[in-house]
């Protein structure tokens, strides 16, 4: 079994908005996301900080979620990571972002596949999410500074790149300009 960690506290200071409650189509951004994920996972959880009430409202009636408030969300988004992976139940864990809304069920199916303790997706030889990872880490990432970051984490161990033919691994909304280019993919259907 695995869960799932969806990390939505930021600020969205590039967008400029809440980004985790723009609409596509007729769900949000965070909806997307969690709802790639539900037929694979057997807990999700998601981390919120800022506009908490809001992402909460968003994803409440979601029955496999569960909803965490990192108060450090100010300090970045590895507090959220650490937040969220203290409530994994299950032996391995998917890790990503509120806001890769393209995310599907293949990808998590996919990296399932592999056993390596981090399994992380590629898309024409760029990183993307989520990333999978066996919760044996979950110690050594507790103990890590608030001030590091995954990557800093991954990068001093093994791990496995798994090249993925699907480039929603790569596309999140950081402008408003790739939230228009994801909305134009979401006008196809959802």
């Amino acid at each position: 079994m695995v869960d799932g960690v969806i990390l939505a506290g930021g600020y969205s200071k590039r967008t400029g908005v809440m980004k985790m409650s723009l609409k596509l189509n007729s769900k949000t951004v965070i909806q997307h996301t969690v709802e790639s994920m539900i037929n694979v996972c057997e807990n999700i959880i998601v981390v919120c900080g800022y506009k908490a009430e809001e992402v909460y409202d968003l994803v409440k009636s979601y029955k496999k979620v569960q909803v965490y408030y990192n108060k450090n969300y100010p300090k970045g988004m590895f507090t959220s990571v650490k937040e969220g992976i203290k409530h994994v139940k299950n032996d391995r864990f998917f890790l990503t972002p509120g806001d890769y809304p393209k995310l599907n069920k293949n990808i998590y199916e996919t990296l399932l596949k592999y056993k390596e303790n981090i399994v992380i997706p590629a898309f024409g030889n760029k990183k993307g999410h989520p990333v999978l990872m066996n919760s044996s880490l979950i110690s050594d990432i507790l103990l890590e500074p608030d001030t590091l970051s995954l990557n800093y984490f991954i990068n001093k161990r093994e791990y496995r790149i798994v090249e993925i033919n699907d480039d929603s691994i790569i596309n999140d909304i950081d402008t408003l300009e790739d939230y228009e280019n994801i909305k134009k993919y979401f006008k196809g259907g959802e």
